[in-house]
């Protein structure tokens, strides 16, 4: 038999596991949004900002794979995707530097760097904003789940 609080450890573990899932769920819906990108222009910015988010990324240069000017790109993307590319871009990076902040061993500087931010700083001020916890607030509370 669980006690309360393995089975909240389990929920929580498989909420964190679905979220991914019901992000590409949400981002898939949307790829037929009037006034959008194609579903083949979407697929290629995504896949070229899930190989790129972690250097600096020109406006032009993303509009670039999907042939279009910046202004239509920024446009076509917002109604696509939910939020600008911009957002998108730091969402890639909080989402991959949160799985490194497990790794106790890389400092957060080396996390901000590898993430694609452009100092420690920068870093944290991103990830107060946008997730509501610091990057040691955000380390601290994936190792303590680890130790539970």
């Amino acid at each position: 038999m669980r006690d309360a609080g393995s089975s909240t450890e389990i929920q929580f573990a498989e909420i964190e596991a679905f979220a991914p899932r019901v992000k590409a769920a949400v981002r898939q819906l949307a790829l037929n949004v009037k006034g959008g990108l194609s579903v083949r222009s979407a697929r290629r910015v995504q896949a070229f900002l899930n190989e790129n988010f972690s250097r600096k990324l020109a406006l032009a240069e993303m509009a670039a794979v999907c042939g279009l000017s910046p202004y239509h790109f920024v446009r076509a993307f917002s109604r696509t995707f939910g939020a600008p590319p911009h957002q998108y871009v730091l969402d890639l990076r909080l989402d991959f530097a949160e799985r490194l902040l497990a790794d106790s061993r890389m400092t957060i500087a080396d996390i901000a760097h590898l993430s694609g931010f452009s100092s420690q700083s920068h870093f944290t001020t991103v990830m107060k904003k946008y997730r509501g916890v610091t990057p040691l607030q955000a380390r601290l509370s994936k190792l303590n789940a680890k130790n539970r």
